[in-house]
């Protein structure tokens, strides 16, 4: 029987010390590119990292799972959380939660605990991924991505489509009679929040409405965003009878900030959001908004990770959820007045 790899072995092959090549697979530190070569040769012929991080992964299981999202005060996790927990408990795992605020430190912070055995996988609900951490996928620990789209990470994913989901979003405020409809935008060059704008173009050049980059505002899927695109809007002296907002949040703010300034919805401003959090259909107006299933999105995503964990046969797969929009009192069709 040939022997187990070792990093010692890693390193007489490639001539260098153990602290070296633990350095060069970690990340840490800094390894100059001719002895990282050497180092990844010496590992590619010897077979260590595929062998011995797996049987690291088989004989260490502290059955617990993070969960890494974006913004943990955000209460649009709520749903995906109970979700996630819910497949977890029934298959004896426990859920961390974790706060990444889109943060590369911090990401790989957490990518760090699971390497470190504090927990067995993680799930993603990530704007971005370290690009040093995407240059060494035999390196990283079993990972699944919910919702997000992080390109170059080839993992299991549950997403929905979010170019459709935004598409039907403004096309409802089409069909009512608006044209001037304003767009705030997610974090940008954030995947998701790139499709939710293709959507929004692909639904105004289909009824051959011309793309006016004035009624695009920046936002980072908060509160404050919505107010902040509100008074950007009225600043330049855009004008614009409805609004699709890529987050529930941004719409909710973007609400009040219309309210403050005399304008009302749907009287004056048609406004759509997107994810129908808890308290949308509670607001008032309720929110005409984009429904997408977190919980099951959760449970989803879990069930890949527990497949993985549990060494079943687990290839990359992409599973788009369906989404739809949920007409509330928000949006009413074109006003003579507001024309």
């Amino acid at each position: 029987m040939a022997p187990v790899p070792t990093i010692r072995m890693v390193a007489e092959l490639a001539g260098v010390s153990t602290a070296t090549v633990s350095r060069t697979l970690s990340g840490a530190g800094t390894v100059g590119a001719r002895t990282r070569d050497k180092v990844e040769r010496a590992v590619a012929a010897t077979g260590f990292v595929r062998n011995a991080q797996a049987r690291a992964f088989r004989n260490r299981s502290s059955r617990s799972v993070i969960l890494l999202v974006r913004d943990i005060g955000n209460p649009f996790y709520l749903e995906l959380y109970k979700g996630v927990e819910e497949a977890a408990v029934d298959a004896g795992y426990k859920v961390l939660m974790g706060d990444a605020r889109d943060d590369d430190v911090r990401i790989t912070h957490y990518v760090d605990m699971v390497r470190e055995r504090h927990a067995d996988g993680l799930i993603l609900m990530v704007g971005r991924f370290p690009a040093p951490l995407l240059r060494r996928p035999d390196l990283l620990p079993p990972i699944v991505v919910a919702l997000e789209t992080l390109g170059g990470l080839q993992v299991p994913t549950v997403r929905i489509d979010n170019v459709a989901a935004a598409r039907d979003a403004t096309e409802h405020l089409l069909a009512l009679g608006h044209r001037r409809i304003a767009h705030i935008m997610g974090p940008m060059p954030d995947g998701l929040s790139t499709d939710r704008l293709r959507g929004y173009q692909a639904a105004l050049e289909a009824r051959g409405v011309g793309f006016d980059p004035a009624l695009v505002s920046p936002g980072d899927f908060s509160l404050a965003a919505g107010r902040a695109a509100i008074r950007g809007l009225a600043a330049a002296g855009t004008v614009f009878t409805a609004m699709f907002a890529a987050s529930d949040q941004m719409a909710v703010g973007a609400i009040a900030e219309l309210r403050l300034r005399g304008r009302l919805v749907p009287d004056d401003v048609s406004v759509v959001g997107f994810d129908d959090i808890v308290l949308a259909d509670a607001l008032e107006p309720p929110l005409t908004t984009i429904h997408q299933p977190r919980q099951e999105i959760g449970h989803r995503a879990m069930a890949l990770m527990i497949a993985r964990l549990d060494g079943l046969p687990a290839p990359p797969a992409d599973l788009v959820m369906p989404t739809h929009l949920v007409v509330r009192r928000s949006t009413a069709p074109l006003s003579g007045s507001v024309k």
